[in-house]
């Protein structure tokens, strides 16, 4: 796609960068098939190739409207279009630099900018564990809108306590801790049963993604730096620390913000080998699977449970990984199943989306929920596993079936051949 860019755009990294992505894409409108949104609305504008077109007119100098930054935040930024796609086109990076363009010449409403102020400023705040809590407590009490967002509390289990040679890092995450620690604590007793340690650096923080995505730019990088220096005396064996091997990820959103290091922080002189070191060294904790169901195979007892298993984006569009966790889990004897019907398309979750766009990200959690409860002829799942906070915080507001990351199937796995 030929782009001329408007002056102020030349010779910027944005618009270079941009420039580079249009180039590839041939507007095809594969994409426009796979897309959850444009499924759900028909309107050309609110597909991949609709949105490309917006924001190749923004960067040759047309002025944005109230409409062209609705039909960009209507994107979910699933990245479905980035699997579709056979140009290989980037259109999650040029949808960063769209967003953000678009924001600064056009204003938002001022409620919704406190929303989403409120949102990238507390979501990654020491805030929201008392927050949490405090809402956990009041659970019963809270309108059926807010109980969506506040999942019951769970007990996160023992960490294990065993050391060993082989070291990872593990990112705790913003909001997982206090929504779902048992995910953390599981992983940790994975790996400990592989003969793996897990690592926490307590400095490390958000990942970077809530106010990245919401075009704090800034705000995002800052972030990230400050994991990387959190991270970098384990890394660097000349700061003395034991080394790691790398860095596990059991929040695929955060995983794939992480892997993007490299790529967000590569104009900056300071971190862009760092970022890129830390990007090369970040795996989903399912990459270590083909290790682990070899280590571990003796030691799980598998309970009878047919299990619905809903892939992430972030982690089949955003990371590529697909087919991993239903062919390991499988293999240790597990009864795990994907959805015959949209298993590439959105649960709707997508970070802040289903608080920023309830009605599409709730018809969408209906309609995967629908497909999930039909994994298996002849009733429903006992239990449907994911793997990213969100989606299962998300899934789990519109059943009554259990959701799971399936990292803590395993680890109760585990624990029953303990028992």
């Amino acid at each position: 796609m030929q782009t001329e860019l408007a002056p102020q755009y030349r010779n910027t990294p944005d618009g270079q960068t941009a420039e580079a992505i249009l180039r590839n894409c041939v507007h095809c409108g594969f994409c426009t098939a796979t897309c959850p949104t444009y499924q759900l609305l028909g309107d050309e504008l609110d597909g991949p190739r609709g949105r490309i077109y917006l924001m190749k007119q923004v960067l040759e100098g047309v002025t944005p409207t109230r409409k062209t930054q609705q039909h960009l935040d209507r994107c979910l930024t699933c990245r479905n279009c980035e699997t579709t796609c056979p140009s290989g086109v980037q259109y999650g990076h040029l949808l960063d630099i769209g967003r953000k363009l678009v924001d600064e010449q056009v204003p938002r409403p001022s409620g919704e900018k406190a929303l989403r102020w409120a949102l990238k400023e507390g979501l990654p705040s020491p805030l929201f564990a008392p927050a949490m809590a405090l809402g956990q407590l009041v659970r019963p009490l809270l309108p059926s809108a807010l109980q969506n967002k506040v999942p019951a509390k769970q007990d996160a289990g023992a960490w294990p306590k065993r050391q060993h040679a082989r070291k990872v890092l593990m990112l705790a995450g913003c909001v997982q801790p206090a929504m779902s620690p048992n995910i953390n604590s599981a992983t940790a007793r994975v790996l400990d049963a592989a003969g793996v340690e897990t690592v926490i650096a307590p400095k490390a923080g958000c990942c970077g993604a809530v106010k990245f995505h919401l075009n704090d730019h800034d705000g995002g990088k800052a972030e990230m730096r400050a994991n990387i220096d959190a991270w970098w005396p384990y890394i660097d064996s000349a700061a003395g620390q034991p080394g790691v091997e790398g860095i596990v990820m059991n929040a695929s959103g955060c995983g794939s913000t992480v892997k993007d290091y490299g790529h967000i922080l590569r104009d900056d002189p300071a971190y862009a080998s760092k970022a890129q070191r830390i990007s090369e060294l970040t795996r989903d904790i399912s990459e270590w699977l083909p290790e682990l169901s070899e280590k571990l195979r003796a030691q799980v007892q598998v309970r009878a449970s047919k299990i619905a298993w809903h892939p992430p984006c972030s982690l089949q569009h955003g990371q590529k990984l697909k087919g991993g966790v239903d062919k390991y889990m499988v293999d240790l004897g597990f009864d795990l199943k994907v959805t015959g019907c949209e298993a590439h398309l959105c649960c709707g979750s997508a970070g802040t989306y289903s608080v920023l766009n309830p009605e599409i990200s709730y018809q969408l959690r209906d309609r995967k929920l629908g497909h999930l409860n039909e994994t298996f002829d002849g009733g429903k799942p006992d239990q449907i596993a994911s793997a990213n906070i969100g989606c299962i915080t998300h899934l789990q507001s519109g059943t009554t079936t259990p959701v799971r990351h399936w990292v803590e199937v395993l680890d109760e796995a585990l624990a029953s051949s303990l028992q």
